[in-house]
């Protein structure tokens, strides 16, 4: 079987009613191209499995979950099955428009970008609960991350396989999939795309995402600095607290020599709180090493990626 140029990845959850318009404007905007569809229905409670099995052609594969597991399982989990040398991925509520596909798949292709991402230059969200807690968002992580994307939101993008597939999508981090190609080495680019109202359905995303976002975040800025090496900010921070207990207790000792009373002062369990703090992050820098190096060494994985070799003549 030959290989397919771009596989469109689509997560679906409840989307019974936008299956025959999605899959039907997919299968008319990819029809110039050698494409393939993968469906994953992320455990729906409604008749999305029947629809599709409805109106599914040859070039498309459905993958069931046996119960719900989150967006970025179900992207992982369409990635992995994708054979194309290019991916796409959209959602399945219509408010991505697969019309956008081919071009930025021959920008990719014309331009030699690793990642195509779309920007919704005219979004149809809400202001209040969608628009304005999605562009404080963006922001903190393009200025964190150091990645300059404007919106991280939109799913819908193109990649080289070999980058989607080397991500390590897991847990709730597909906003942040722009920051993970990034560290595979992704050569990334930006482009208008279009964006409809959610017309069938209701929305899977609330204002309580924000606080994921953050959380996530943190943990985004520990894999991008200090994945490879822990022990830098854990016993950085560790032997700070460490000296700051020291002289606090060194100050408590001269103090006490000189004939004071110390017992009962709070920077007395100030400082005894910073001294024990600082050994216990320490240990835990040791103990992060001792991990990265088992991840590495146990899976002969390597510290470092190589995008390609040149020989001489």
């Amino acid at each position: 079987m030959t290989k397919p140029l771009i596989s469109v990845v689509i997560t679906v959850y409840n989307e019974e009613e936008n299956i025959k318009p999605l899959l039907t404007a997919t299968y008319d905007a990819l029809k110039d191209i050698d494409y393939e569809v993968i469906l994953i229905e992320d455990g729906s409670t409604d008749g999305t499995v029947a629809e599709v099995k409805k109106y599914a052609n040859n070039r498309t594969k459905l993958i069931i979950f046996n119960k719900n597991y989150g967006q970025t399982t179900a992207l992982a989990a369409g990635i992995d099955m994708a054979g194309g040398e290019y991916i796409a991925t959209m959602d399945g509520d219509l408010q991505n428009d697969p019309t956008d596909i081919p071009a930025m798949l021959q920008k990719a292709i014309d331009e030699n970008w690793d990642v195509v991402a779309g920007r919704r230059a005219n979004r149809k969200d809400g202001f209040v609960l969608r628009k304005i807690p999605s562009k404080i968002a963006n922001y903190i992580i393009r200025h964190t991350t150091k990645v300059y994307l404007n919106d991280y939101g939109c799913s819908l993008r193109v990649y080289r396989s070999h980058i989607a597939q080397n991500m390590g999508l897991y847990g709730e981090l597909h906003r942040f999939i722009p920051v993970l190609a990034k560290q595979e080495g992704a050569s990334m680019t930006e482009v208008d795309v279009k964006h409809h109202p959610r017309i069938h359905g209701t929305s899977k995303y609330g204002l309580s995402r924000t606080f994921k976002v953050m959380a996530d975040l943190i943990l985004m800025l520990f894999f991008q600095k200090y994945f490879q090496r822990p022990i830098h900010i854990f016993g950085t921070l560790g032997l700070l607290s460490l000296f700051i207990g020291i002289i606090i207790n060194f100050y408590l000792l001269i103090v006490k020599l000189m004939g004071e009373d110390i017992w009962g002062r709070p920077i007395l369990l100030l400082g005894f709180i910073f001294l024990l703090g600082g050994i216990q992050l320490i240990t835990t820098g040791i103990i992060a090493e001792i991990i990265i190096r088992t991840y590495f060494e146990s899976q002969d994985k390597k510290t470092y990626k190589i995008k390609s070799v040149y020989q001489g003549e």
